[in-house]
């Protein structure tokens, strides 16, 4: 019986990149992990660390290498690129990263042309649209991380509020990663009851009008408060990046808000944004056509407008 090794290539061995290598490592999502970053030496060091800890979470064969080193991985994850800086927003970061990505989409093209991709770089969405144009590989295979960072962060912060389990919290944060990012409330509930319901929701008082407000806006400024106390934000994402590859390998035919293409949904055509999606072992396989409030579509749509406006600035 042949044995199929689970592959996982990080391109940029940063704060992400090892705090995502380190998540797969402790959940033993994988077989092997390549690390593969223009520091050699830095990849090589952060290897060997990761590789010395295989006695107390499980076997794991770890290594530095190059991107033709990838050709046999079936998921490879790019977190390289320009870091957010302090005062910087997400699009700030998309001229430079633009150039990478162009670069990284020949070379994978190249060396490992079946490989599912995840883009964790930012800004996440737009860069997800440029490696799918720059790519010969099916769209569906090109994942940007979108927001499910910011749906987490959100199911914590209404977790809090309500002193519930954040995962008897469930709920949606739509469009960009970033600024514009729309939290649909009215696909919000806890425990299966909506907080937007004021006829049967128990957590109305504790989710108020106010209260909503706040966490939204928690929400939105949360990385950048992040990064003003510590430099960068690095632990939660990589813990999304080990939960997403989780979910490829599995075929989990999991409901998760990507990055991903639209073609009509929501009245928004061509753009990539954070959307719930079916994803499983050949990517995604669905976008969920979700009954969101007519406000929340045309947030939506005003997110979309601001990343067609931007994706025409390096097009």
């Amino acid at each position: 019986m042949i044995v199929h090794k689970r592959s996982v290539g990080i391109i940029g061995v940063g704060n992400v990149g090892i705090a995502g290598a380190y998540a797969l490592l402790l959940r033993n999502q994988c077989d092997e992990i390549i690390l593969v970053d223009k520091d050699k030496e830095r990849a090589h060091g952060e290897a060997l660390d990761l590789m010395h800890s295989q006695s107390l979470v499980g076997k794991m064969a770890i290594k530095s290498g190059e991107i033709e080193d990838l050709k046999a991985c079936q998921i490879i994850v790019i977190t390289a690129g320009v870091p957010q800086k302090i005062g910087e927003t997400r699009l700030d970061l998309l001229e430079n990263n633009s150039r990478l990505f162009s670069y990284f989409a020949e070379e994978l093209d190249k060396y490992a042309p079946k490989a599912l991709v995840i883009i964790v770089s930012n800004p996440v969405d737009i860069l997800t649209q440029l490696f799918q144009q720059f790519s010969n590989r099916p769209p569906s295979k090109v994942i940007g991380s979108g927001t499910i960072l910011d749906s987490a962060r959100l199911h914590a912060l209404i977790s809090q509020r309500c002193d519930v389990d954040p995962k008897s919290v469930s709920g949606y944060v739509l469009g960009e990663h970033g600024d514009s990012e729309v939290i649909a409330w009215s696909t919000v509930s806890i425990g299966g009851a909506s907080v937007t319901n004021s006829n049967t929701s128990k957590w109305k008082e504790k989710l108020c009008e106010t209260a909503r407000d706040d966490i939204a806006h928690a929400v939105i400024h949360s990385g950048y408060e992040i990064i003003k106390c510590k430099g960068y934000t690095n632990l939660a994402i990589g813990a999304v990046i080990a939960h997403l590859v989780g979910v490829i390998f599995s075929d989990g035919k999991t409901i998760l808000p990507v990055s991903t293409r639209l073609q009509g949904e929501y009245g928004i055509k061509d753009v990539v944004m954070s959307i719930p999606s079916l994803v499983g072992s050949s990517g995604i396989s669905e976008v969920m056509d979700l009954p969101l409030m007519d406000n929340e579509i045309e947030r939506l749509q005003h997110s979309a407008e601001i990343m067609r406006s931007q994706l025409l600035t390096v097009c």
